[in-house]
């Protein structure tokens, strides 16, 4: 691997790792703020709406400079958003810091990804996406055990008595403390950015005209979905991110009605699933290459059924091993289609653009299935309901897409699209 792609490890790791740490803190900042609980989980809408409402502009925006350059502004918001949160009195004011993050999030996602097709040959993509990925989920894991310990009564009275020489920090209570800390992280995470490499990659810059930017969006889009194997990718990442977004919050309230856990103690679960999906991604990138990327497809539809075991589960021990199975099946299907997805919107368009395209499909699926879950959240449908709708309804999505790859097969082979030139 080329060496500017460790320090890009290390910046997604940090920043991912303050991501996931903060979503738990946000939480429990709600809860203390007397939130009802229909809005926990929008949250994470309000975080991912920016990946939507800001798709046509992130893309160009990622490839008019340097990615490392993008990355470093993003995390700079990332750390204001931080900072709002820190003076959140009310649950709608935590609800709009928490957004300021997301936009951060929303403007770092093309560049960490695009950049990878910029500094590496189409060979080696499902291999760093395994990197990434891994690493990625590993910073998840230790992300959510990260926010359930800063939420512990006595890990966050330990803070409190941590105080810096010369400075009022105005820290007065647990999460105030968490919130610190974690903006310190994304800080460390901008400082990694300022040593990620120019690839060289010639940087367009952006129509100052948003009609047009939003004219070259939309081409780009019917181009990804009109694109024989971009479309069948792009179907399976954009349920994955949604169904995943959606499976944190249903393992939070699943394992309070059945194991009977704590917020800080639940939020270590979700580590599980993202521990499992480190494994699956790891195994991935060593035994799939890019072109055997669309045979991992069934491994959906089985996540889809085992998920729907969880509510005949009441050991602590069985249910990890079934989070991990979980995850690890989510972890070797998705890994292999990213690579894809990115491949082909390299070729198709460039690697900003087509990131932009990717985060603006899998948002618009972690909105929509978020509100849904609020939705029944709000009407006090029982968790166990939920967690069989959604394995059922994962797994007839993902049965229909593969139907959906052997009709395109039957008309012509398109394997031979790997690697074909690019055409915008």
């Amino acid at each position: 691997m080329e060496r500017g792609f460790y320090t890009i490890m290390a910046a997604q790791f940090f920043s991912s790792l303050a991501d996931n740490a903060l979503l738990v803190v946000a939480i429990a900042l709600l809860i203390d703020l007397h939130a009802p609980a229909y809005l926990t989980p929008m949250l994470k809408f309000v975080f991912v709406l920016f990946y939507v409402i800001l798709a046509p502009f992130v893309g160009a925006f990622a490839d008019s400079m340097a990615k490392g350059r993008v990355m470093f502004v993003s995390n700079t918001i990332k750390i204001t958003g931080c900072c709002l949160l820190f003076l959140a009195t009310h649950q709608y004011f935590a609800l709009a810091a928490y957004a300021v993050v997301g936009l951060g999030a929303a403007a770092y996602s093309p560049a960490k990804y695009g950049i990878l097709t910029e500094l590496l040959p189409p060979e080696k993509l499902v291999i760093a996406n395994g990197w990434i990925e891994g690493l990625t989920v590993a910073s998840i894991v230790l992300g959510t055990v990260l926010g359930g310990v800063l939420i512990t009564p006595a890990v966050a009275d330990m803070l409190l008595v941590i105080d810096l020489p010369f400075i009022d920090t105005g820290v007065d209570n647990a999460l105030e403390s968490g919130i610190l800390l974690i903006a310190c992280i994304y800080a460390i995470a901008a400082f990694f950015n300022l040593y990620i490499p120019n690839t060289g990659v010639d940087h367009r810059i952006p129509k100052k005209n948003p009609f047009y930017l939003i004219h070259e969006f939309s081409h780009c889009v019917r181009l990804l979905w009109a694109d024989k194997l971009g479309q069948i990718s792009l179907a399976v990442t954009t349920l994955f991110w949604g169904a995943g977004a959606t499976l944190q919050f249903i393992v939070l309230k699943w394992a309070e009605v059945s194991l009977d856990y704590p917020l800080n103690k639940a939020a270590q679960l979700q580590g599980v699933v993202a521990l499992g999906i480190a494994v699956g991604a790891v195994l991935a990138a060593r035994w799939i290459s890019l072109r055997q990327s669309v045979k991992v497809i069934p491994l959906g539809i089985a996540m889809g059924i085992v998920v729907m075991a969880m509510i005949m589960v009441k050991d602590l021990w069985i249910a990890i091993a079934l989070l991990m199975i979980i995850g690890g099946l989510a972890g070797f299907f998705v890994v292999p289609m990213n690579a894809l997805l990115q491949h082909r919107g390299h070729i198709l368009m460039g690697a900003g653009h087509s990131i932009a395209v990717q985060n603006f499909n899998e948002n618009l699926s972690i909105l929509t299935m978020l509100l849904l879950y609020a939705a029944l959240v709000w009407f006090d449908v029982h968790i166990y309901v939920v967690i069989v709708a959604f394995g059922a309804f994962v797994s007839i999505v993902m049965t229909l897409i593969r139907k959906w790859h052997v009709l395109n097969q039957s008309k012509e082979d398109s394997l031979h699209l790997i690697g074909e030139k690019k055409l915008h």
